[in-house]
């Protein structure tokens, strides 16, 4: 169910696309430090065992 934007319907729906976008691109860019900062880790790790 959609609500009637008007004439403001196309700024209304860029801005929800673009946030949209922002969201999915801050996940992507959090889940590739985490796998990265996670790997480093685990190296070091490795080294410190005997």
């Amino acid at each position: 169910m959609m609500p009637e934007l008007g004439k403001y319907a196309a700024t209304v729906l860029s801005s929800y696309g673009i946030s949209i976008l922002l969201l999915v691109a801050l996940a992507v860019v959090s889940l590739r430090r985490a796998t990265r900062v996670r790997r480093a880790l685990e190296e070091v790790e490795a080294r410190r065992r005997p």
